[in-house]
């Protein structure tokens, strides 16, 4: 298929965790977490980029409880609010819960908050023996604020999202080359753990769409440099991909007026030094709406 990408927004420096969101006037924006910049900001289809809230901590996963309240993870293990003021308000430390820090996050219709915690590794070397973090976790933030532990020994657990349904939970776990699903108990639990896909390339941002597939940010092809995004089958089918050169592809997400319109989330190449005006967005049309799921 012949597509035309163009750049939607620059001089960023490490977007994450992006989110289409329609507000109450009816006009859709993506919300996202410049991580290393410490903001959360927004852009529309035209390229006008807002600033929402600053986050000392550095922000990531984003999402939004059922009343409305718009919660992001930060990298040191905080879940928290953000007010409309841009206000930063921590309401659950996870940090507590096994000592590391936090990343991507999605969220249920119930309200129920699934956030991947990591341990760090040294992201100047390849990643091999001597050179991968530890086992880390999924955790539950339930809507009263208590947490829990719900999968361990996960490989750097990143990006997630949950079937239309309900009933699945699908994550990337970046180290270990493959997204991992889990189903999905009455309590929020995770059951039947079991292998998505292998894709033979660390996997990050995912995002669902309409046919059950997922499009995939690939930070690299091979270590240091560049990859781009694939969209996967259940098995490990590829069935479709955009390689970008130059930029490793962090995250990704669907949205738009008719939810066709794949956001592509990207900044410096693995191994390399990052600064401020590495990070883009850029946007590409695909033919298969997104589930909203993110």
């Amino acid at each position: 298929m012949t597509r035309t990408v163009e750049l939607l927004v620059n001089d960023l420096f490490f977007p994450e965790g992006p989110r289409w969101r329609v507000g109450d006037d009816g006009a859709g924006k993506l919300w996202f977490s410049d991580v290393l910049a410490g903001g959360i900001k927004t852009v529309d289809l035209a390229g006008t980029v807002q600033s929402v809230a600053q986050v000392a901590a550095m922000p990531s996963g984003l999402g939004w409880w059922p009343d409305g309240t718009m919660v992001a993870v930060s990298l040191d293990g905080t879940l928290n609010a953000i007010g409309a003021d841009g206000s930063v308000t921590p309401v659950v430390d996870m940090h507590r819960l096994d000592g590391f820090g936090c990343n991507d996050m999605v969220i249920d219709t119930r309200g129920r908050s699934y956030i991947g915690s990591f341990q760090e590794l040294d992201e100047g070397q390849h990643p091999g023996p001597g050179n991968m973090p530890g086992f880390s976790h999924i955790i539950l933030v339930q809507p009263d604020g208590s947490a829990r532990i719900v999968a361990d020994r996960m490989t750097f657990p990143n990006g997630a999202v949950i079937s239309p349904d309900g009933a699945t939970y699908i994550v990337a776990e970046t180290f270990a080359n493959r997204l991992t699903a889990f189903d999905i108990e009455a309590d929020g639990s995770l059951s039947n753990r079991r292998v998505w896909a292998d894709l033979g390339a660390p996997p990050d941002g995912i995002t669902m769409d309409a046919e059950g597939c997922l499009w995939v940010a690939v930070p690299y092809y091979i270590y240091g440099g560049s990859g781009g995004f694939v969209r996967v089958r259940e098995g490990g089918q590829i069935v479709d991909r955009i390689d970008m050169d130059g930029y490793a592809s962090y995250a990704c997400t669907l949205g738009g007026p008719e939810m066709k319109t794949l956001f592509l989330c990207q900044s410096t190449l693995i191994g390399r030094e990052r600064f401020q005006g590495d990070g883009r967005i850029m946007v590409v049309d695909v033919d298969v709406p997104g589930t909203g799921t993110p």
